[in-house]
């Protein structure tokens, strides 16, 4: 897909993932609606961006029903066309069910699941009106095997995971492209800002970067492909662990020590970077 005056809006365009996205799409000359909540780390990222395309932002909570309808409003008359919608916004309350509080269960499901099928639904008529167009989810491997410790996350990434395969179903044979990427461990704030509430499981598997998720997106859009695993080897482990629980179990503690030394090695580099940095 070519995307010079395409428009894009991003959720979750403030940082990691999002603003990766949104950098590549900006150097192939796409128009961009970044959206999250931090107006700031918005506007940040827009005037890194501004030189090479045209783009707005709109601050807002990905659950206000309302915020979601105006932000297609807006993106439609600033741009006078949406062509791509890119659910990256995500959360994570991390912990056993019985030790998160009910309440940041509930919004788990809000930002991952029910966020991006009310903003795909909104988006649809837009992208007819363009004549083609994608809906990009961004899932996790979480999404294709129960997570112990991540049981309400893993439970909206396999939701999302759902939705898309059916999605693509409903919208084939149009020009409408709906994907899927799912990566393992992602080298951003979403897990390395707080490495201890992290299972040491995660840190078992390969780290992709924000830029490397970042070109699956843009790559999901134009090719035939619905899903994207990454890295690969974890999605195969994932789909296995899925489907003979018992090899997953038994794998656990290996992976899991695996884990733990990982863990260990990037906390030393993060503790060594810290007191490198002239504004501790």
């Amino acid at each position: 897909m070519i995307f010079k005056d395409k428009t894009v809006i991003i959720t979750g365009g403030s940082e990691g993932v999002g603003a990766a996205t949104a950098r590549l799409f900006a150097e192939a000359g796409a128009n961009l609606m970044l959206v999250a909540r931090g107006k700031k780390n918005l506007e940040a990222v827009a005037e890194a961006l501004r030189d090479k395309t045209k783009v707005e932002i709109f601050a807002m909570d990905v659950t206000d029903a309302d915020a979601c309808i105006d932000v297609f409003k807006k993106s439609q008359f600033e741009f006078g066309r949406i062509d791509i919608l890119v659910n990256n916004a995500g959360y994570h309350a991390r912990g056993s069910v019985e030790e998160v509080d009910a309440t940041e269960l509930a919004r788990v499901v809000d930002v991952n699941l029910r966020a991006p099928i009310m903003l795909s639904r909104i988006a649809l008529p837009y992208l007819r009106e363009s004549g083609e167009g994608a809906i990009i989810n961004v899932g996790s491997l979480a999404g294709r095997t129960p997570v112990p410790g991540a049981a309400t996350y893993s439970a909206t990434k396999a939701g999302l995971r759902a939705f898309t395969l059916a999605l693509a179903e409903e919208l084939r044979g149009s020009k409408i492209k709906v994907g899927l990427v799912s990566p393992g461990p992602v080298n951003t704030a979403f897990i390395m800002s707080d490495m201890n509430k992290v299972s040491d499981i995660t840190f078992s598997q390969p780290m992709s970067t924000a830029q490397e998720v970042a070109q699956t997106i843009l790559d999901l859009c134009g090719n035939n492909i619905t899903e994207k695993a990454m890295p690969p080897i974890s999605g195969i482990l994932a789909t296995v662990s899925y489907l003979m629980p018992w090899v997953g179990r038994q794998m656990r503690p290996m992976l899991e020590r695996k884990g733990q030394r990982v863990k260990k090695k990037l906390k030393a580099e993060q503790k060594r970077r810290e007191s490198d940095s002239p504004y501790r």
